[in-house]
Order: C-alpha cells, then structure tokens, then sequence
C-alpha cells in the first residue's frame, strides 16, 4: 500500500472511531449537540479520506507535489473542519468568538482546497 493510501486509511479509522463514538454517546445520553459534528466527522473525516485512499491504491498520480498537497490538506482540513465546528457549536471553552469563527472557516477553507486538489488529481496523467 502507498504512503498516500495508507496514510489517509488511518486517519479516516481515527474519524470513523471518533464520529461512531459521539453517535453512541448522544445515543445513550439521549442528547443530540454533537449532530452536526458527528455528520462531518463521519462523512467528510471517515467517508472521504476513505475514497481518496481507495483511489490512491487504484491510482498514482504523476503530479507527486499535487498529491502530496492534496493529502495533507485533507488531513488539515478534517481536523480543522471539525474541531471548529464542535468549537464553534458548543463553545467548550471560554474561547473568543471571532478566533473561534476563523478558526472554523480556515479549516473549513483548507478542506476545500483539498477537493479542488483533488479535482485537479482526477484530470491529471496518472503513472502506470
């Protein structure tokens, strides 16, 4: 398996564990506050890196600086996403509002970036 590939593969288990364990604690808590942070960090941290690591074992992309971008904004990007919107959400700490908001848009910002990168990947020669 490619560093690419397994790189992300781990990452999107670490969501996934994650994403399943806010689901089984709003379920037993009977709470739902993490709902949306739950969504993105199972579809956007589990769903995604998954398919782009699938398609890094099926493809090698020719643009090695592009996929390496593409990767490590992805992973940034999840983070950042995510860890914002919980902040953002359900402000846990008494953390000003407007770095609260920037902090959440950059991740957010950094995620699309990554899909643009991978858009790009998708049109790219690939090596055989």
């Amino acid at each position: 398996m490619n560093s690419y590939s397994k790189t992300l593969l781990r990452f999107s288990a670490v969501f996934a564990f994650i994403g399943a364990f806010l689901g089984s604690h709003m379920a037993g808590a009977g709470g739902y506050e993490f709902r949306t942070v739950h969504a993105h960090l199972l579809v956007v941290g589990w769903l995604t890196l998954f398919a782009w690591a699938v398609y890094y074992k099926l493809f090698t992309p020719a643009n090695k600086l592009l996929a390496t971008f593409h990767v490590f904004t992805a992973i940034i990007g999840s983070i950042g996403l995510t860890v914002g919107m919980w902040l953002y959400y359900l402000k846990p700490f008494d953390i000003p509002e407007p770095f609260i908001t920037v902090f959440f848009i950059v991740g957010g910002s950094i995620l699309l970036l990554s899909f643009l990168f991978f858009l790009i990947l998708t049109f790219t020669r690939t090596e055989d």
